[in-house]
């Protein structure tokens, strides 16, 4: 194995163990969602995205591709494509940094200090340096309603599965069906 492979299995597994939910796609350790929560104390407090990461064949001296699937109103957020806009992962990358440090450090910072000077979304970021009140109500309502747990399909995942169907309910329609006589 090559050290960039090895590098990027050893920081998928650093995730991981970070109690981080991810969800790989495909077999491959390349591309995988991650799910993330708003900072506590900002206005995404209590949001819940599901945030796409494809890893390029250099990486860790190629910085991660990062992407917000359900929609979030932020400046530096493309609207559309869901594109971060993160001058440490787009242009200072460096391989001392990790998967870790994507999710605990440089996404919270960009959404606790959005910069509107330099925007993939022209709408909120002018919006931010117009009417900060209604901007930050608009965040408030994007976050009700594209950032709640099943959004991101989390209740899917919660929901009973047959494993847990205990032998007591399937013997009693049985049981129901087998105990009667016939007229």
């Amino acid at each position: 194995m090559s050290s960039p492979s090895k590098r990027r299995d050893m920081d998928l597994m650093k995730l991981m163990m970070s109690d981080y939910k991810v969800e790989i796609i495909n077999d491959g350790m390349q591309e995988f969602f991650v799910e993330f929560h708003g900072p506590k104390d900002s206005l995404y407090q209590g949001g819940v995205w599901k945030v796409r990461v494809e890893l390029p064949d250099a990486y860790p001296y190629k910085s991660p591709s990062i992407g917000f699937v359900n929609k979030i109103f932020h400046p530096n957020v493309d609207e559309m494509s869901g594109s971060v806009c993160l001058d440490v992962i787009n242009q200072t990358w460096s391989p001392m940094f990790d998967l870790v440090n994507v999710f605990e450090v440089f996404l919270p910072q960009l959404l606790l200090y959005p910069n509107a000077s330099d925007p993939l979304n022209g709408d909120a970021a002018a919006l931010m340096m117009r009417d900060r009140a209604t901007y930050e109500e608009r965040v408030k309502e994007y976050c009700e309603k594209y950032a709640k747990p099943e959004d991101i399909g989390a209740v899917q995942e919660e929901s009973s599965s047959d494993d847990e169907l205990s032998e007591d309910d399937y013997a009693s329609s049985d049981d129901a069906i087998a105990g009667q006589p016939d007229p």
